[in-house]
């Protein structure tokens, strides 16, 4: 990607889809997979302008808007029951955020545990405040909490991994990648090893990564 989120074209502004990742607050993966599948998300089809794709940012946003509505209509019930700082583990918190398994847990929780334990077979365990579940709940809807919430409210939100301390990491690594004329493949696994982190979520930080260094 060569940095470019948003253009003014006939008078209208228009975004990339870096850019629609952007102000959607969305992942750059998950805007191909809405625009892949927009005939079931009503993701705009957008239009070519000198050699790129575009949407048109009312579109983006009577997108979102509505996909955010679909989202809420289909929320669990949220268990408010015992005390904010409280640590639980997953099965715990997948029942207060209403799901079936741990398996339905987001990877706001999964990717940002608030401690780990080390179990005997070599497992890692997480943990969460029962206020950090309570955010990510609030999260889903825009709601104002006293907990520690990721992302921002506002009209606008940030990329999941904009203020993420491991950007850095991610970008240094693109950076010494390059400075040794090295291709970039199989530093998603390097840096997933480095970090600790699964690598669906060092593919990510990657991806954010190339965006906030303007590196293709």
């Amino acid at each position: 990607m060569n940095g470019v989120a948003r253009r003014v074209i006939d008078g209208r502004t228009a975004l990339d889809r870096a850019g629609a990742a952007a102000h959607t607050g969305a992942a750059y993966s998950t805007v191909n997979h809405w625009h892949r599948h927009r005939a079931r998300f009503g993701f705009p089809e957008g239009f070519r302008s000198d050699g790129r794709q575009w949407f048109w940012l009312d579109d983006i946003e009577t997108f979102h808007e509505a996909h955010q509505a679909a989202k809420r209509a289909e929320l669990t019930k949220v268990d408010r029951r015992g005390h904010p700082n409280d640590l639980v583990g997953s099965g715990a918190a997948a029942r207060i955020l209403g799901y079936g398994s741990y398996r339905n847990l987001p990877d706001t929780l999964l990717e940002r545990p608030d401690r780990t334990e080390m179990l005997p077979d070599g497992r890692q365990r997480r943990l969460w405040y029962r206020r950090t579940v309570w955010a990510v709940a609030d999260a889903r809807t825009g709601r104002q909490s006293t907990g520690r919430t990721p992302g921002t409210t506002g009209d606008r939100k940030p990329h999941p991994y904009a203020d993420d301390p491991r950007l850095q990491t991610a970008i240094q690594l693109l950076n010494d990648a390059g400075t040794a004329g090295r291709d970039r493949r199989g530093l998603g696994a390097k840096l997933a090893s480095k970090l600790g982190i699964p690598q669906r979520t060092a593919q990510r930080l990657l991806t954010e990564a190339r965006r906030v260094a303007g590196l293709p």
